[in-house]
């Protein structure tokens, strides 16, 4: 019996339609998927083979069974009928356990290529990790830097605020003792030609 399937087909199919593209990436070969496909395929259906057999010997068992009543010799009969339906058993659980076993050692290939993928990029996803953290460390030094620089422009530009708004002030404070000095100064006078043109009357 072959245990071929529309899916296996369709499978190989895309396998080399992107065949190219798919030897480039780090994953398995087509042939290998294509292979593993083709056994997992055969589990299924020695597996499905397995159901179908297991329910024709239970509904064989029932007919036999039922057929043994009309027998004279209905408990040697009945017997007979267990022993085949056990005898059948077997080899269902054989098959079974035949399609389950291939299912087994494909998971287990699949794993172990998985594994051995991982363990061969391994020193690549580390070096990739070590130059992230380099960068991530470059990128941070960077921008500290630049809020350094910008916080010592800020306090340079208050520092130089703050120094012209002192000497504004004092610029301020002169000219209003000067405009105070002179506003005395003519006040004096004016008091002074008052008190003159007093003595003069």
């Amino acid at each position: 019996m072959e245990y071929r399937s529309l899916s296996l087909a369709a499978g190989l199919i895309l396998c080399l339609l992107a065949g190219g593209a798919l030897a480039e990436e780090s994953g398995p070969s087509p042939e290998q998927q294509a292979d593993w496909q083709q056994r997992l395929d055969k589990s299924a259906a020695m597996l499905a083979e397995a159901r179908e057999r297991e329910k024709a010997a239970d509904n064989l068992l029932k007919q036999k069974d039922k057929a043994c009543y009309e027998r004279i010799f209905v408990n040697s009969c009945r017997s007979d009928a267990r022993d085949e339906h056990i005898a059948a058993t077997r080899e269902i659980r054989r098959l079974e356990n035949e399609g389950k076993a291939i299912e087994r050692q494909v998971k287990k290939e699949q794993l172990a290529d998985k594994d051995k993928r991982r363990a061969e990029a391994a020193p690549e996803k580390s070096a990739e990790l070590e130059q992230r953290k380099v960068e991530t460390a470059a990128e941070r030094q960077a921008a500290e830097e630049k809020e350094a620089a910008t916080l010592a422009d800020k306090e340079r530009k208050a520092a130089e605020g703050a120094k012209r708004k002192a000497a504004e002030a004092e610029k301020h404070r002169k000219k209003v003792e000067e405009h105070e000095a002179k506003v005395a100064a003519q006040k004096a006078k004016a008091e002074k030609r008052a008190a003159e043109s007093g003595k003069d009357k």
